[in-house]
């Protein structure tokens, strides 16, 4: 009989084409204990609401009860928390979706692999272990309990209370001489609401690195990559799939980007421009985490790029010698009709072949799925544009990007 932990887990080792990040870990199985989830992560939005609630109604109420909702002697009253709006209803709320679309887009590609016999059958066995480790790094009980911890030890008493706290009294905290200290709404939030997002966020990322892990693992195999592919990126222009799947996530944490720079602007008299090479070098990490995992992929379509140009330099050199002693030289009957010979359509077709491999990239990647992530991390910033223009000049702006 198998525990409800390891089913997912040997489905998947019994057929790779059911491979997910989303699914396994503790918490995972928490929400089906707790009917909030089953096997194909349905139900999201009952996640979505159970979890943004949990953190974020109790502050509303504890707030309320403490004078602390629109004013009571406070720079920043809760309802006027631009940061902690953004974080607890938008940013938790698109962790959660993502796992639902990052589900549903990867388990198609792992089993590309097999479908476009990408892995040989010496390199199988291979395959089917990087897909175990994958799974049993994603299952780990003490990889969440050790994110939990860090969240505690780092995110809350490093991070948030020495580097996020803004320095006026604010609905959670009071600043003194002798440190921060919080109000009543504000223990639940350094306690419960915000390790609940850092929770998601460094689980996330966790994953991302498991995911990262499982494609160099792949790319060490002796891979079938076949240089005219019509995808210029060997048989692998799939994997460029996931990469629309992170737009969820790359808004969640553009959206929290936003949220601080909110504050910053409304509380603090901190200028949007302040913060462009911030922003900036924020979204290019974004995407390099998104997209960074693809390149391990690189060196294998060189050298099939290289293997490729050699291969078919010598077959065109014997194929083009043979056509000019053919058709210039005096080999074909002089009768022989040139017009609808096939000999001139074989041609086109080596020369196109030739082309695709010598276009070859050296990243599955498509261009455009890498700008819709960059975009996907901006769209929650831009609102943050009418504090230092007019709403009608934005719209002229984003018209005349538009034509």
């Amino acid at each position: 009989m198998t525990s409800p932990t390891s089913k997912p887990a040997d489905e998947t080792l019994r057929d790779p084409r059911n491979f997910s990040l989303a699914l396994g870990g503790p918490l995972f199985q928490l929400l089906r204990w707790a009917h909030l989830s089953d096997d194909a992560l349905t139900m999201v939005k009952g996640r979505v609401l159970v979890i943004s609630l949990f953190a974020w109604l109790p502050l509303l109420m504890l707030s309320a009860l403490g004078g602390q909702l629109l004013g009571g002697g406070t720079a920043v009253p809760f309802l006027k928390d631009v940061d902690v709006h953004v974080k607890l209803l938008v940013v938790i709320p698109l962790l959660i979706v993502s796992e639902l679309v990052m589900h549903m887009r990867m388990r198609p590609l792992v089993g590309q692999f097999l479908d476009q016999d990408l892995i040989p059958e010496s390199a199988r066995a291979r395959f089917d272990a990087a897909v175990a480790s994958a799974l049993r790094i994603r299952n780990s009980v003490l990889a969440e309990v050790l994110l939990i911890a860090f969240v505690y030890g780092f995110g809350i008493l490093v991070v948030w209370r020495h580097f996020m706290v803004l320095e006026t009294t604010t609905w959670y905290a009071t600043p003194s001489a002798g440190g921060t200290t919080l109000s009543l709404p504000g223990m639940w939030f350094g306690f419960v609401s915000l390790p609940i997002l850092q929770f998601l966020l460094c689980r996330w990322l966790f994953r991302l690195f498991i995911w990262a892990r499982f494609l160099w693992q792949v790319s060490r195999l002796d891979l079938n990559l076949v240089p005219t592919h019509p995808d210029r990126a060997g048989g692998l222009g799939f994997l460029s799939n996931v990469l629309s799947a992170f737009m969820p996530l790359a808004a969640a944490f553009g959206a929290m980007i936003a949220g601080v720079l909110a504050n910053r602007i409304f509380y603090s008299g901190a200028r949007l421009p302040d913060f462009k090479a911030q922003i900036a070098a924020g979204v290019i990490l974004l995407v390099l985490a998104f997209v960074g995992p693809l390149l391990v992929f690189a060196p294998r379509l060189a050298q099939a790029k290289r293997t490729g140009l050699l291969e078919y330099g010598v077959m065109a050199q014997r194929y083009v010698r043979g056509f000019d002693a053919k058709w210039l030289r005096g080999g074909a009957p002089a009768d022989a009709p040139l017009v609808g010979s096939p000999d001139i359509q074989s041609l086109a077709d080596l020369a196109n072949s030739f082309e695709v491999v010598r276009s070859m990239r050296m990243a599955p990647l498509a261009m455009q799925d890498v700008i819709l992530v960059a975009i996907a991390a901006l769209v929650p910033i831009a609102p943050l544009l009418l504090t230092v223009m007019p709403l009608d000049e934005l719209l002229k702006l984003a018209l005349s990007l538009l034509r």
